[in-house]
This record gives C-alpha cells, sequence and structure tokens, in this order.
C-alpha cells in the first residue's frame, strides 16, 4: 500500500509550478551551411524535437540540472553536448556536426547511467529494429539473431526465442515499455510475446546483469526501446506495407504521433499473416502459418520539473504448430494443434526532477492468456499469467566525479490454470530487489560498482492424485541471493578503447523446473520437475577491446561464465504411456567464447561499407559432458553500398550477406549434430522524394541460393524439417 500512496505522490507533482526554462540554437556543418531536419533528444527525459530549415531548434520546459543533449542525423556523426540549465534560464548555444566516416554512436538507456555507447562501462549492443526488418526478417526474434552473440530457438517461422551466448528462456530477460514482461518465457515453444511495429530499437546486454535486473538477467537482458514521440508541434501518419514470396506473407502498420510542448500521443497498428512456409526441396511444412495483431498506444506529458509516460500494447497472436498427420486445408487460418495468446503490457514511466537529483518510477501490468487447442472445443492448456511490477530509482546529487543510484525492484505474479491439462500448477510469485550502484569518471578512465540483494517467494497450490499423472504438490519454497558487479573502462588514445567487467548473477528455477508431472506436448516428452532444486549462481568475466580509425575499426570480445548448480532437463531411459521421461537435474557448468568482428570504409570509396564477424561459445558441465542447446559458431559477412543517384533517388543502398554457419558437433548426449551451411541474402533499397510525397522502398531477398539447411536450435530438426527456401521481401513506408 505504502508503494501505492507513494506512486500518487509522484503523480500530483504535476500541480507544482514549474519553471520555464529552455534552450535553443543553430545547427550547422563544417563549411558554416546550417543543417535541417536534425534529431535532437535529451537523455534521460522524454524530450525530442527537430531542428527547421533554418537548422534552428527549441526545447522548453527543460528541466534544471546537468543534462546530455544528442544531436543525430544520417550521414553526420552523432554529436553529444553537456549542458547545465539553472533555474529560470534561457540558454541558446550553436553546435557543429562533422560529416558521418562510418562510427556510430548511440544513447544507451539500459545501464541506468545513460550514456552514449562509447562513454558506457558495459558493452551494450544496439540495434535499429528497421534496418533488420529491411533485410527480410520475419519475426523479431530471427531480427534480433543478426547480432553477433545472438541466435535463436525456432519452431518454424512464427515462434522464435532469443539465445544470447548460449542461454535463453529464463535466463535471459526481456524488457518493453521500461517494465519485465512475463509471458511463460519458460518453455521452448513459447515466443517472444512482441511485435516489432512501434519499437525503434534494442539494446542487448550479453552477461549477468543481475544487479540491475534481479533473477532471471543472469544471461543477459533484451531492453526494448518504444518509439519516440513526434517532434515537438509536429504530426505526423505512417503507412508501412511489407510481402513475403516464400509465405505469401503479409505485414501492413500504420502509425500517428503528434506532440505539443507539453502533451504528446501515439498509436500504432499492426496486422501480420503468414502462411505455411516451403522449404528448398518445394515441401510445405503443415501448419507454420500464422496472423498476428498489434496495437499500441502511447501519451505522455512533461513539464521542467516533471515527466510521465503511459503506453499500452495489446497483441494476439494465432499460431499452428506443426504436427505430423495434419491435413492441410484452408489459407491462412492456422489448423489444429494451435496457440493463441493475448499479451497485455500496461506501464507508466515517470520523472521527478529536483534541483540536483531526480526519481525516476516505472510501473507495469502484464497480463498474458494462452490457450494451446487440440480441436475446435478442445482446449487442453489454458493458463492466465498475471503481473504486477514496479522500478524505483533515485538519482543522488553529483559528489565531484561520483554518480550514484539507489533503487528498489519488485513483482507480484499470480499463474492460473483453467484447461483439461496442467503444464505447471496455480501458483503465487512475490519478488522484492534492493541495489545500490556508483560511477566515477576520471578523465579517460570510468570505474563502475554496485552490490543487490534479492528475495524470491514461490507458493503453488496442490492438485491431482499423489503418485498420478498431473499430480502437483505443495510447494513452498525461498530463494535469496546477494550479487554484485564491478567494470573499468579506459580510453587509452583517439582509438583504442577497452572494458573489463566482472560480474555475478542468479536465477532462481521457475514452475516448470520445480513442479513438473505429465506430458508436455510443445516438446513431445513427459517432464518430471525437482522441487529441490537450487539458485542457479554464476559469475562472467567480459573483456572487450575496440579500435576506432576514420577509415577501419574493429572488435574483440571475450567472456567467461562459470555457473553453480546449472539446470537443465535430460532423458531418464524410462517411458510413460509412450512418451520419453525427461528429469531436471544440476550440475556445475561453464560457457566461454566471443565475437570479434572488423568494419572497413576505405578511402576514397566512402559510399562502400565491409563488415565480418565471427562468434562463437562452448558450453561444457562439470565433467566435461556438453551443455544441450549450445548454438553452432557463425561467420557473417557484408557488404553495403550507400549513395545518392539524384534529387528523386536518395539514401540508396545496396548490400550482399554472406553468412558461413559452421558443424554443431559438440552436442549433448539426447542431441543430434548439424551440418554446416552457407546462406546468401541480398537487398537494395532508396528514400524516393517526388515533390509533396516521399516514401521508402526496398526488396530484399534470404537464401537465395535455397540452400537446404537445418539449424541446429530449430525444434523441427529431430524431423528432419528444412528450414525456409529462397524469400523475397518488398517493402514500402510512407511518411505523410
Amino acid at each position: 500500500m505504502k508503494i501505492y500512496i507513494f506512486l500518487i505522490f509522484l503523480m500530483s507533482y504535476t500541480l507544482v509550478g514549474s519553471a520555464q526554462n529552455s534552450i535553443s540554437g543553430t545547427i550547422k556543418n563544417q563549411n558554416n551551411d546550417v543543417i535541417s531536419n536534425v534529431e535532437i533528444s535529451v537523455s534521460d527525459a522524454n524530450i525530442h524535437t527537430k531542428s527547421d530549415e533554418k537548422g534552428q531548434f527549441k526545447i522548453k520546459n527543460l528541466p534544471i540540472g546537468k543534462w546530455t543533449l544528442i544531436f543525430k542525423k544520417d550521414q553526420f556523426e552523432i554529436r553529444s553536448e553537456n549542458i547545465i540549465i539553472t533555474k529560470d534560464e534561457n540558454k541558446i548555444i550553436e553546435i557543429i556536426l562533422n560529416s558521418q566516416n562510418h562510427h556510430i554512436d548511440e544513447v544507451i538507456v539500459s545501464t541506468v547511467f545513460n550514456k552514449t555507447q562509447k562513454e558506457n562501462v558495459m558493452k551494450v549492443d544496439h540495434l535499429i529494429l528497421k534496418n533488420m526488418q529491411n533485410q527480410g526478417v520475419v519475426n523479431l526474434s530471427e531480427a534480433l539473431a543478426t547480432n553477433p552473440g545472438v541466435t535463436q530457438l525456432s519452431t518454424g517461422n512464427s515462434i522464435g526465442k532469443p539465445v544470447i551466448r548460449g542461454l535463453s528462456g529464463n535466463r535471459v530477460l526481456t524488457y518493453a515499455q521500461g517494465i519485465r514482461l512475463e509471458n511463460q518465457q519458460f518453455g521452448e515453444e513459447h515466443g517472444l510475446g512482441l511485435n516489432g511495429n512501434g519499437i525503434e530499437s534494442v539494446e542487448i546486454i550479453k552477461g549477468p546483469a543481475s544487479l540491475l535486473y534481479g533473477s532471471d538477467a543472469m544471461g543477459g537482458v533484451l531492453y526494448f526501446n518504444p518509439e519516440k514521440y513526434a517532434a515537438n508541434g509536429k504530426t505526423t501518419i505512417e503507412l508501412n506495407q511489407v510481402f513475403h514470396s516464400n509465405t505469401q506473407g503479409s505485414n501492413t502498420s500504420f502509425g500517428v504521433k503528434s506532440s505539443a510542448d507539453k502533451f504528446k500521443f501515439l498509436l500504432q497498428n499492426n496486422y501480420t499473416t503468414h502462411t505455411d512456409y516451403k522449404t528448398p526441396n518445394g515441401e510445405t511444412v503443415v501448419n507454420t502459418r500464422f496472423i498476428e495483431k498489434d496495437i499500441k498506444l502511447g501519451t505522455a506529458y512533461e513539464t521542467s520539473r516533471y515527466t510521465a509516460d503511459l503506453r499500452y500494447n495489446y497483441n494476439v497472436l494465432n499460431l499452428g504448430l506443426p504436427e505430423e498427420g495434419i491435413e492441410s486445408k484452408y489459407f491462412r487460418t492456422p489448423l489444429y494443434p494451435s496457440q493463441k495468446i493475448d499479451n497485455h503490457i500496461l506501464s507508466l514511466n515517470q520523472k521527478v526532477f529536483f534541483n540536483k537529483s531526480r526519481l525516476e518510477s516505472s510501473i507495469g501490468y502484464v497480463f498474458n492468456n494462452r490457450k494451446e487447442l487440440e480441436g475446435a472445443e478442445e482446449i487442453a492448456l489454458y493458463m492466465k499469467l498475471k503481473t504486477f511490477n514496479y522500478n524505483l530509482r533515485y538519482y543522488l546529487p553529483t559528489l565531484g566525479k561520483f554518480e550514484s543510484i539507489l533503487g528498489v525492484q519488485g513483482l507480484n505474479q499470480k499463474n492460473g490454470n483453467f484447461g483439461a491439462e496442467r503444464l505447471i500448477p496455480n501458483a503465487t510469485l512475490n519478488d522484492v530487489g534492493i541495489f545500490a550502484t556508483t560511477q566515477v569518471n576520471l578523465n579517460k578512465h570510468t570505474f563502475q560498482f554496485g552490490i543487490r540483494y534479492d528475495h524470491r517467494k514461490v507458493e503453488t497450490e496442490t492438485f491431482g492424485t499423489e503418485g498420478e499423472e498431473g499430480f502437483f504438490p505443495t510447494v513452498n519454497r525461498k530463494f535469496k541471493s546477494f550479487n554484485s558487479a564491478i567494470g573499468f573502462k579506459s580510453k587509452w588514445s583517439e582509438q583504442w578503447l577497452t572494458r573489463l567487467n566482472i560480474a555475478t548473477g542468479f536465477r532462481a528455477p521457475n514452475l516448470s523446473e520445480l513442479t513438473s508431472n505429465g506430458v508436455h506436448e510443445g516438446s513431445n516428452r513427459y517432464e518430471i520437475g525437482n522441487t529441490n532444486l537450487k539458485n542457479e549462481q554464476n559469475v562472467q568475466i567480459d573483456l572487450n577491446i575496440d579500435y576506432t580509425k576514420d577509415h577501419f575499426d574493429f572488435f574483440i570480445n571475450g567472456f567467461y561464465n562459470h555457473i553453480n548448480n546449472y539446470i537443465f532437463i535430460q532423458p531418464t531411459g524410462d517411458e510413460i504411456d509412450g512418451n520419453v521421461v525427461f528429469n531436471y537435474v544440476q550440475n556445475n557448468a561453464v560457457l566461454f567464447g566471443g565475437e570479434a568482428g572488423i568494419h572497413l570504409h576505405p578511402h576514397p570509396f566512402d559510399w562502400l561499407h565491409i563488415t565480418s564477424s565471427y562468434e562463437m561459445v562452448v558450453g561444457q558441465q562439470r565433467g566435461e559432458a556438453n551443455l544441450p542447446l549450445i548454438p553452432a559458431n557463425v561467420w557473417k559477412n557484408n557488404f553495403k553500398a550507400n549513395f545518392n543517384l539524384n534529387t528523386t533517388f536518395k539514401n540508396a543502398y545496396f548490400y550482399i550477406q554472406a553468412n558461413y554457419t559452421l558443424a554443431q558437433n559438440k552436442v549433448s548426449v539426447f542431441e543430434t549434430k548439424t551440418n554446416d551451411y552457407l546462406l546468401i541474402g541480398s537487398g537494395i533499397g532508396t528514400d524516393v522524394v517526388l515533390k509533396k510525397l516521399n516514401f521508402k522502398l526496398f526488396i530484399s531477398g534470404t537464401n537465395l541460393l535455397n540452400k537446404e539447411y537445418i539449424p541446429h536450435l530449430s525444434r523441427l530438426k529431430t524431423d528432419g524439417i528444412y528450414n525456409m527456401g529462397r524469400n523475397i521481401v518488398f517493402g514500402l513506408n510512407f511518411n505523410l
């Protein structure tokens, strides 16, 4: 109750009078020419605008304090400028943007200090989702898998679960709209549960982030940044249409955004449909079709003392589950067995600004309504998961070179069953964690360290008859953990940047691991849980080295991850009703490997970009047995050319990709090996300017050689089903 009262107090802060602080200026290039349509945003605040045709901009209601302004436009280097605002001040500045070589720097919000990438102590990958979607990906997880160190556990095109350095499921935490996403992610056949429409970018933390996010972040974090509101005083309308040849798929989206000085609004709507995909040998994989509907709403309010951002996302997914013996009929409507999933995400993010500090709160409610259907009127599984979570952070006044944050996080979760079968019992989960972290800035060197304590309580209800299938005993378990992290970043010169991070993380066993007792239809096996499982606890060392020159850079990321009490499932050799029995066990484990890559931007061929990266991970149990579901090593290559044809065709590009996946022979006792394969993709796109009508178009192709291949992490691998064959994608984007 105290939490609710405190949040109401924060909302009431809008009644307090606000100072009319503002900052204005002009943006120019090295030749003193003004630059229009430069995106200007304020780090840590929900403020966003653009420069006009004279290169001028103005930001009103800027909070008192020290802020970082980010200036960003295509073909120019990103620029960050630190500004100090005092009471009732109108500041005027001039900004010079240098022509871009090829280096991209982004503001990182997932690591709480919200620094640009080059200033951040932890290496965080930042992906612009529209750039990934232009490469012909079908779902959001496939887009994430284009990043080095990330792959996906997939079931056809409709279900994809991200894997970061060999860890997935409940070991990778997902944040959307600033809150923790909970949607029964324990299952291999449960997808990400998000649609890329209305999501601007994603930040990928590879490694334990339990200090900032608690349990389930021991393997990494996927932090999805929602689309920004329109620039102040602007209203924009966006229409998108994408077609896929292989699945006769269609992705249609519509968005409208409008912003005044204090109030902002946006609406995004998406409809996606795909038929069954075809393999390279011409066969159709029946019931890999799916239909997805997604709507996102947002409204924001901001003054110089207070900002609030209220967002809602409703996602409906109806997808088929491929299975032997299904007779193909209809066209797009999924057949049985199928999943029908409704996902609601409601969030409120608030910031209160004091003279030298600020208070942030994020509260959210997530409702996941999941059905698995065996027939028109036969509901096998029907689970409702309701999660309330909160995150409070107080940014203390800066003391010299020290920046510090205190925080508290928690969630209350209830799972209920309403179907004929049960995978997990009715249960209640309560979680609370407190943390403190500090960053010290010493010219070219930066230190960051922190500590955290978490407590989780799990209670389940008894169901069924003891000794029979479907029996769930009462479980009353408490899990707790202390974790810490220390990081060091050093910019030895203008070219060399080094990061070293050592962090611990943990994960409490989930309900499936603790209580399973029955046939898991999605995995075709009889699963037995273990109520005596302990916390997974890990320590990981990460080393990152970046070298940056005007026309060449490279990076090397290495990691070593030691996990105590690693939980995994393995066959017992027994059968129940014709299903192989699997049970959950624990053993110590290690994962190690990394990623390395180069980016060549040769002079004088400034239009050419050549990138190449290699990623690898090895996972072993104590005793040198291999861990299951470890992705194969991958060598990714991309050649891209950027150019302007004339005044009508601008920002044009052409690319060709060659991704080589090595054979995976290091498998666990119940896995099969997979062969190597090479995939070729290509695409072309441009902005088209026709007087008052401006739009973007692109054509891309994946698996252009129609290669027969099966990824190691495909759940259709055991049936010998190939992944999708050649797919040509055509897209249009109108901004009105």
